[in-house]
């Protein structure tokens, strides 16, 4: 069995009287593709926040590879190897397109082990496909594109597990669909553990193995698509009948 990068145990999150995530179990090893889908106010995001030190869990215990990093601030979470995309694209805009490369590599410290792919800003900027907007500021650059940046930053970092959250917001189907090969290939080609936060439901369930549905801040499911998508539960809370038969996904 893969290793096990991350676990949550039990994490939950209140903001005064309200329990965004509610003990929540969760575990993900090395190479896995996992997409985290769940109603508007499901607690997605806020469980992300938490699995990568941007907020405190109110209680629950994290390890990363088997290391208590509970309470600790994101860049202990960094240098553990976990890095994260945010809902609304963080790029430097007055800096060039290989400049933001060059600041995740910074932050991380070259000498981190990584892919081969990710020895430099060139193979970055190659993997992601913004090599002919390398000396562009990334403010010039469609929003597609930002997001295929701050995918590079975090790339960057060399993780091991690679937190992406609605990464598809905001873009045509086919950016969509591009995104969603994008992610595959980092998952395969770098041999990154990967967890997709998305509403483009049915391009997530064509490319992740395993699906985690948040429901009130409680997981009510966890398997692969086709059993998700077939599950009583998941159906009645956020998927709906006509989820039942989605294209690519069979059980």
């Amino acid at each position: 069995m893969a290793e096990l990068l991350l676990e949550a145990r039990d994490i939950t999150v209140r903001f005064g009287g309200l329990t965004a995530v509610d003990a929540v179990n969760a575990t993900f090893r090395a190479g896995e593709l996992v997409g985290i889908i769940g109603p508007n106010g499901a607690g997605k995001t806020t469980f992300f926040n938490a699995i990568s030190g941007v907020q405190m869990p109110t209680s629950g215990q994290l390890l990363v590879a088997g290391r208590n990093l509970s309470g600790q601030a994101p860049h202990h979470y960094a240098a553990a190897g976990i890095a994260r995309t945010f809902q609304t694209p963080r790029v430097f805009a007055d800096m060039p397109v290989a400049a933001n490369i060059d600041f995740g590599l910074k932050f991380a410290g070259r000498h981190r082990k990584g892919a081969w792919q990710l020895r430099d800003e060139a193979s970055i900027l190659e993997l992601i496909g913004l090599e002919a907007q390398a000396d562009l500021p990334a403010g010039a650059i469609t929003p597609s594109q930002q997001r295929a940046l701050e995918i590079g930053m975090a790339l960057a970092t060399r993780p091991r597990l690679l937190l992406l959250d609605e990464v598809a917001a905001g873009l045509t189907e086919a950016e969509i669909e591009n995104m969603a090969l994008l992610i595959r290939r980092m998952r395969d080609e770098l041999g990154l553990t990967v967890v997709w936060i998305e509403h483009a439901v049915t391009t997530l369930l064509r490319h992740v193995e395993r699906v985690i549905v948040l429901h009130q801040g409680r997981v009510i499911a966890d398997g692969t698509p086709a059993e998700v998508v077939r599950n009583a539960e998941v159906i009645e809370a956020y998927l709906g009948d006509e989820m039942v038969e989605t294209p690519g996904v069979s059980a």
